[in-house]
């Protein structure tokens, strides 16, 4: 009797040291997938993509059900415009943590960027929707540039102004009403919206070349010559400062 109880409490101490191992080696895949992810998402910042690739890859075998692996792996096929993939990738994020609001609007310009405006903003909306979603302004920017491109300039300006409701500092939301307010005709605005953008970012020429666009159309050649001029300064030699040359040429005429 003393023996049979023994040999089952051995069997019991085996078992849990069994169960024990089994747990150690996956928190162990767990811990070294994470390394791995962490490296390939340094390699993703660098705009290494190959190197992000092999590392998310390692990754995945050790842990594919990492929800942010997944969201890691559709941004990478995202930035290669590889939008199909990329959208498994989000949706794959999606189903194991369906509160990530990031994947959602990922998602959402996953879809923007295949042109399939009606599904970017249906996800949009999801995102929106979510109180816990941090920032909402990135949502309504979103939702507003695919009100552009559907040719709904009504909703699209609502929706740059919610942006900027939230962040009146979001140098995207204003860029993107100011094209918004020139497809209506309403160039004034369109013009305070850059300026306002352009003391924001100083620095950005394709900001400085959107003013100087934005001046021509307003008739003021003198202020739209100068914006191109500051295109060119900062960024010479490339297809941007060409396109501000060609916009001095001809404002140069009328002054």
């Amino acid at each position: 009797m003393k023996q049979n109880l023994l040999v089952w409490l051995g069997c019991m101490v085996l078992t849990v040291a069994v169960a024990a191992c089994a747990t150690t080696n996956a928190e162990t895949k767990k811990k070294e997938a994470e390394v791995t992810r962490r490296l390939g998402e340094a390699y993703l910042q660098q705009g290494n993509f190959a190197g992000a690739l092999k590392e998310f890859k390692k990754a995945e075998q050790k842990n594919p059900n990492d929800h942010l692996l997944q969201y890691d792996l559709g941004l990478l096929y995202a930035l290669k415009e590889r939008y199909d993939e990329a959208i498994v990738h989000y949706k794959k994020a999606l189903e194991l943590s369906p509160t990530y609001g990031a994947a959602m609007n990922s998602l959402g310009n996953a879809y923007a960027g295949k042109k399939d405006w009606d599904q970017a903003i249906f996800y949009y909306r999801k995102v929106i929707n979510d109180i816990l979603y941090a920032t909402p302004h990135f949502a309504y920017s979103n939702l507003g540039n695919a009100y552009f491109y559907k040719g709904d300039l009504q909703r699209s300006e609502r929706n740059y102004l919610q942006a900027l409701s939230i962040r009146p500092d979001f140098v995207r939301g204003l860029q993107g009403l100011s094209e918004t307010y020139i497809a209506m005709g309403r160039i004034p605005e369109a013009v305070e919206k850059l300026e306002k953008a352009v003391r924001l970012v100083p620095e950005s020429a394709s900001l400085h070349f959107q003013l100087g666009r934005a001046y021509q159309l307003a008739l003021e050649f003198e202020k739209a010559y100068r914006s191109y001029q500051k295109t060119i300064e900062l960024a010479p030699e490339t297809g941007l400062a060409d396109q501000a040359e060609e916009g001095a040429r001809e404002v140069k005429k009328y002054f």
